[in-house]
């Protein structure tokens, strides 16, 4: 059964019709290769792809969506495995992720984009420009995974093997109500990090469904083990010397510690690099007017170039 506001899309581009200028943001689904998937979108002018993070889906970008569709086209898929994305068995890899956005963008008429993806979303984002690099324009990479080994221990002790039993204890809806109330009491004392533990309390909660625990643990198997962060998006180092690139991190990130940001930014100095104080590892959350002032500068300056508006003319 179909949810309300939700349209289905079965094929071909998806056609909307909104009054212009209007900062609406409709949910919206799509078949592709026989797999489901959600998206949100809305807005109208240059096109701005957002790519959310493991066990996370686009809501995780519902404080900066209305703003910038004044703006933009707004694009948010869920990822497969992911909201109300399919959750079928099959590869989770970066790789593949990267695959179904560009087929997203195809079914949608779409030539190229700018690409913002938060955590594994920078990842998939980064392999988009090194995989499909006339689709990507300039790349927003939010907390992006693959810059260091050093990852939160709550993910390193998710990837080993047997950490599915542990997962579904630990979504038993008593502990999850748990550490909700636990992050709304440091929340209201005014301690650092309530978004962050807000967010994992949401992820818990999204894992107590099986299909989605076990898309989970595939995912995160694909870019992290025991020892921390298993891929290096320094192999793909060369591709933001052809790109625009710029970085935004949470200063006090626990997840993947912002000191990655300063050391990626060193190795590719034209890269840009923005720190946001008080924000951990969701700065698009802790701080949605200045990360939207932030993309916006940041658009501004780098222009679309014109040969790349050209490739496939």
């Amino acid at each position: 059964m179909t949810r309300r506001g939700l349209r289905v899309v079965t094929g071909g581009r998806a056609q909307r019709r909104r009054a212009a200028g209007a900062a609406e943001i409709t949910k919206e689904t799509i078949v592709l290769n026989g797999r489901r998937v959600a998206y949100r979108t809305g807005g109208s002018g240059p096109l701005l792809v957002l790519i959310h993070g493991i066990t996370s889906n686009s809501a995780t970008w519902d404080r900066v969506l209305p703003r910038l569709a004044k703006r933009y086209e707004v694009l948010a898929p869920d990822l497969l495995g992911h909201g109300r994305s399919d959750k079928l068995r099959g590869d989770y890899s970066v790789g593949s992720h990267a695959n179904t956005v560009r087929d997203l963008l195809d079914s949608l008429g779409h030539r190229s984009a700018t690409f913002v993806g938060h955590s594994l979303g920078g990842g998939v984002a980064l392999q988009l420009a090194y995989q499909f690099p006339e689709r990507v324009d300039r790349l927003v990479l939010v907390a992006p995974g693959g810059f260091g080994r050093e990852v939160s221990v709550l993910l390193r002790a998710a990837s080993v093997p047997g950490s599915g039993p542990v997962l579904a204890l630990a979504t038993w809806r008593p502990v999850v109500e748990a550490g909700t109330l636990m992050a709304h009491a440091l929340g209201r004392l005014g301690l650092h990090g309530n978004t962050d533990l807000e967010e994992i309390g949401r992820a818990y909660a999204l894992l107590a469904d099986r299909s989605s625990r076990h898309a989970f643990i595939h995912t995160l198997r694909s870019v992290v083990d025991h020892l921390g962060q298993r891929v290096s998006a320094f192999d793909r180092i060369g591709t933001l010397e052809r790109v625009p690139a710029l970085f935004v991190w949470g200063e006090h990130d626990r997840i993947v510690p912002a000191h990655q940001g300063e050391h990626v930014h060193r190795a590719v100095p034209h890269t840009q690099l923005a720190v946001f104080r008080n924000a951990g590892h969701f700065p698009h959350r802790d701080d949605p007017a200045r990360f939207v002032r932030t993309l916006d500068a940041f658009l501004a300056r780098e222009q679309r170039p014109a040969a790349r508006a050209a490739v496939g003319a």
